[in-house]
Formats: C-alpha cells, sequence, structure tokens
C-alpha cells in the first residue's frame, strides 16, 4: 500500500463576535480549521484535524509514495518537520485512521483497549463575570457532566477566582473544577509578563480551599521548581502540557516531576505515537494522562482514542460552552458531532479508524478560496 495523495480543505466558519476567548487576546470572529485526507493506492482513506498545516505543501513529498503503515518512519520524518515549520500531527492522525480501518479496529483497541468509554469535562472557552459562569455551570452539570474547568486571565484575577467561587456554591461539592491560567505557552502577539510565583501560590492557595482538582498551567514552562513548590506548598495539583512542542520537552518535565496531569494534544503538541509512549511514562510515575482537545470533533476523537488505548483519565477535555460554542459549531464538517451521553461520558466509536464520518457538503459550504 502507498499514499497517492494527501488533501488539505481549509475552511472557516463564523462566529458571534461576543465569543470571548479566555486564552485570546483579541475577539474572534471566525473558527478555522482543516480537514486532512489521506488517500491510498488501494482506495483506504484516513481522516485528521487539529493544526491548521499552514506551509505542510513544501513537505508532502516526504509522506507521498510511501507505506503509511509504516508509521514510526512518518512519526520520525513529521519530528523533522516540526524543527523547521509548523505542527503537522494531524497527518499522523489521519495516518492512524487508515491503520485502524485495514486491521478493522478502532484505534484505541491498537494503542492497548484499556477502556470503552471516559467520562468528560466541560472545558469552558469563554471569560463571564461570576453569575454568568455558575449559570452556566449548572446548565452543564444539568447535561451530564461531573467535572468542569474555568479559564481565568491573569489580568483579571479578581473576577476569575469569584467567578471559580460562584461555581463551586451553585454545583456544590460533588461536581470537579479545574482551573487554567494558561500561563505555560503564548498566543501569538502576547508578550506581556506572566504572574510571578507568589501571585500564583496566592491564587493556588484560595483555589485549593475551593476544593479545585487541579490548577492548569500556572507558570511558564521553564519553571519546574516554581510548579513543584505549588503543589508542596499548596496541596493542589499541577497540569500542563498541552503545546509542549517536543518529546525531549515533555521527558523533560516528567524527569523534574513538574506536573501531576500530564496533557500533550495528539494533534497539536507531539502526536498519537508519542503521546502515547508520555501517557504510560505518566501513568508508570502514579500521575494523569489527560489529553487537551481543544481544536474540532476529529481532534478529540484522535486524543480519546489514545487516553482510552493506555487507560488515561480519570477525565477527558470536552470543548463545551454554549451558547457560543457548541458541539455542533465546533464539529461543523462533521457528518455527526461527536457528544457525550447522557451521563457525561465519551464512548469510543467502535467502527475502525477513529470513527468519523466526514459532512462533504459542509467542507465545500466553507471552504476558503
Amino acid at each position: 500500500m502507498k499514499i497517492t495523495g494527501i488533501g488539505l480543505d481549509r475552511m472557516r466558519l463564523p462566529l458571534d463576535p461576543a465569543f470571548n476567548a479566555a486564552w485570546d487576546p483579541v475577539p474572534r470572529t471566525s473558527f478555522d480549521a482543516t480537514l486532512v485526507t489521506v488517500r491510498t493506492d488501494e482506495g483506504v482513506v484516513g481522516y485528521g484535524s487539529g493544526d491548521t498545516m499552514d506551509g505542510f505543501e513544501a513537505y508532502e513529498h516526504l509522506f507521498l509514495g510511501r507505506d503509511p503503515l509504516a508509521i514510526v518512519n512518518h512519526v520520525k520524518t513529521l519530528e523533522t518537520v516540526n524543527f523547521h515549520a509548523g505542527r503537522y500531527w494531524p497527518l499522523e492522525a489521519a495516518l492512524w485512521d487508515i491503520i485502524g480501518k485495514v486491521c478493522g479496529q478502532p484505534v484505541a483497541t491498537l494503542f492497548g483497549g484499556a477502556t470503552t468509554r471516559l467520562p468528560a469535562y466541560a472545558s469552558f472557552g469563554e471569560l463571564k463575570p461570576p453569575r454568568a459562569r455558575a449559570e452556566a455551570a449548572v446548565a452543564a452539570r444539568e447535561a451530564g457532566f461531573r467535572a468542569m474547568k474555568i479559564r481565568i486571565a491573569r489580568e483579571r484575577l479578581d473576577e476569575g477566582l469569584a467567578a471559580v467561587r460562584a461555581t463551586r456554591e451553585a454545583v456544590g461539592d460533588d461536581v470537579d473544577i479545574m482551573v487554567d491560567l494558561n500561563q505555560l505557552w503564548r498566543m501569538a502577539g502576547d508578550i506581556d509578563a506572566a504572574l510571578d510565583l507568589v501571585s500564583v501560590r496566592k491564587l493556588a492557595d484560595s483555589l485549593a480551599e475551593l476544593g479545585v482538582l487541579w490548577l492548569e498551567e500556572p507558570l511558564p514552562q521553564h519553571d519546574v521548581p516554581g510548579m513543584r513548590m505549588i503543589r508542596a506548598h499548596t496541596g493542589i495539583r499541577v497540569a500542563g502540557g498541552e503545546m509542549v512542542r517536543t518529546m525531549p520537552e515533555l521527558l523533560h518535565l516528567l524527569e523534574g516531576d513538574a506536573l501531576d496531569v500530564y496533557q500533550p494534544d495528539v494533534v497539536l503538541s507531539v502526536g498519537m505515537l508519542r503521546a502515547r509512549t508520555i501517557a504510560e511514562l505518566a501513568l508508570a510515575k502514579h500521575r494523569w494522562f489527560t489529553p487537551h482537545t481543544w481544536s474540532n470533533g476529529l481532534g478529540i476523537l484522535a486524543n480519546l482514542h489514545v487516553v482510552a488505548g493506555v487507560g488515561g483519565g480519570p477525565y477527558v477535555e470536552y470543548p463545551y460552552d454554549p451558547p457560543g460554542w457548541t458541539a455542533q459549531r465546533r464539529d461543523f464538517f462533521l457528518a455527526e458531532p461527536v457528544q457525550v451521553d447522557a451521563d457525561g461520558y465519551l464512548d469510543v466509536p467502535r467502527t475502525p479508524g477513529l470513527g468519523a464520518d466526514i459532512d462533504l457538503d459542509s467542507v465545500r459550504t466553507f471552504a476558503l478560496t
């Protein structure tokens, strides 16, 4: 079998101008997505998505004519490309989709088959004032979620902490709450100083009193001693690693015991194969592996197959913040959005590969020309 073609369908979905993403200093007016389609000479087609894949065309020749099942060599090639260019890991996801289809198995089975379902946590993306955030949390609990994550902005700490406090009061103690400070990495153009360790420790103390399950990305990536100190002095779990770019950097965090929760996104960080290794090492150290999934339904599925395959958890991230951010909007180019069940669980698709069907009409409708 050989790869005969790699298609990149770039799409843009308009968003409500009021959408207020916690990680983006500029209000978003659209959501961009790129569908990666890998075709083979035997008619097997694989799909992946997550990164924009900008500039990939210059490296396409490194994969054409090769065996799609030779996944280790493709991962090594992507790592060399990653050094010079973008995060092209959706291509690996598409290759695993092909491998699963060829083997007649869900990718999670090929990764170990530890479980077929995992509880999801509602990952809120917008900055909302305390009352609105609490109301949204109650609605999420009624939708089946038993855990949720609140993003707070470093320049609006008082409001963020008040939102967490209001949420705890509204949902009670039976719902797990996580908090994301988004300081491990930066959006393009964000050059403001990070919160210092003293400020973060003070915040962590307050969050620990509210029973927060973990504090995500409290400090810049290099500050391993600071992350260990937060855990030691507050007792709160520390999470991170969602966008760490290379395997050696993730291994450095593991060897330094920087985190309690490791979160590399398989379509935005180091890919599926490497994330599996990180997951197994983290689990061997009695740490958690629960990857970041903020892209779209295909990205969620790629992460779900890895975390379910190795038996990670205790939750899997599920981007959710209606009315601004819904499953239908997030997964606009899929035939069916990736949904949680009534109990707040994500089920691993039973069909071979990643288990996603593409809505080709939507791909054409929202195509960037």
